[in-house]
């Protein structure tokens, strides 16, 4: 008969009443002993041969966006004043709401472009979470990065032959922001780009203002594809390139015959203009290629009653898993 549960710790344990010679006894301790010594090696062996295992390859994951946030201005800065009368015109609420949308965006590293100063662009992407990083143009609309605490970053010296008109020009074009950035046991060279507009899905023969000068700039990139692959580095382009590139564009299909590069957005619509070819953009080269997340491309879109001055570009995002 079985003993219920609730009495079992009740009953008084019952002596052993089984009665061994001196010799079993001794038989059972020299048992025990070998038992013993034999685990003991059988657990050395397991943590030696645990050793020799082959180690599973780890990824460094990273959620990489670029934004153009559309002359997010700084009314402190000194060329605020010249800044054109139509421009958005944001309110203390307007910045509380976009700082939302960088939270809900929730990237490691963002590469944003029309922003005038690093004070304005810390009220999006605050310094208690993010490192700012931006070109030292003398113009309103800057190019600059916001990297996550935690990743180090080597800042090289600001791709200034992206303003193939000089600085003397009425307009200056905007500068590229180069950097490093360390993940893992990688690197990935990231420049970020905010290039000349109006030259959308024209042909590089186009003679007009616009075209010429974007063709300029895309050899500017094309010399810069040219030493990363000299160097042998993972590289990421990231931007607003004002134009719908394909992988059959004549400006792309120059980035193209350097090394092989992969145009993230390739084959894709923006929800964010109606459906429209991309114009901000995400290409990688070298090992970077075999690093980005399949399927990972997302474009962050506002709320559909979204009232606050917000930008006219929507946040767009890979994923890339970097070996460690």
């Amino acid at each position: 008969m079985l003993t219920p549960l609730r009495d079992w710790k009740k009953q008084k344990k019952q002596p052993d009443k089984l009665i061994l010679s001196p010799a079993v006894r001794l038989y059972r301790r020299f048992t025990l002993i070998f038992s013993a010594s034999l685990y003991s090696s059988a657990a050395t062996l397991c943590a030696i041969s645990s050793l020799l295992l082959p180690i599973t390859a780890q990824a460094f994951p990273l959620k990489i966006a670029t934004w153009n946030m559309d002359w997010l201005l700084d009314a402190s800065a000194p060329l605020a004043a010249t800044a054109p009368p139509d421009i958005p015109h944001r309110t203390a609420a307007d910045i509380t709401t976009l700082a939302a949308y960088a939270r809900r965006l929730n990237a490691d590293i963002v590469g944003f472009q029309e922003v005038a100063t690093p004070a304005i662009a810390a009220h999006i992407f605050p310094p208690d979470r993010y490192t700012l990083y931006m070109t030292h143009d003398p113009v309103l609309q800057r190019t600059g990065v916001a990297v996550r605490h935690g990743l180090q970053v080597v800042n090289h010296p600001d791709l200034t032959t992206l303003n193939v008109t000089g600085d003397n020009a009425p307009h200056p074009l905007r500068s590229g922001l180069d950097l490093t950035v360390v993940g893992g046991a990688k690197t990935l060279r990231l420049l970020v780009v905010h290039l000349k507009t109006g030259c959308w899905d024209n042909p590089p023969t186009e003679r007009s203002h616009a075209c010429p000068l974007l063709l300029q700039q895309f050899l500017v990139l094309q010399n810069w594809i040219s030493e990363r692959q000299k160097n042998g580095e993972a590289f990421m382009i990231l931007g607003d390139f004002n134009r719908r590139m394909t992988q059959h564009d004549p400006f792309f299909q120059l980035l193209d015959k350097v090394d092989t590069i992969k145009l993230a957005t390739a084959g894709f619509a923006s929800p964010c203009a109606g459906g429209s070819y991309f114009i901000d953009h995400v290409l990688l080269g070298g090992a970077a290629l075999g690093w980005l997340q399949p399927n990972s491309l997302r474009t962050m879109l506002y709320a559909p009653d979204e009232h606050a001055v917000v930008s006219d570009h929507c946040p767009v995002s890979v994923r890339m898993q970097i070996p460690d």
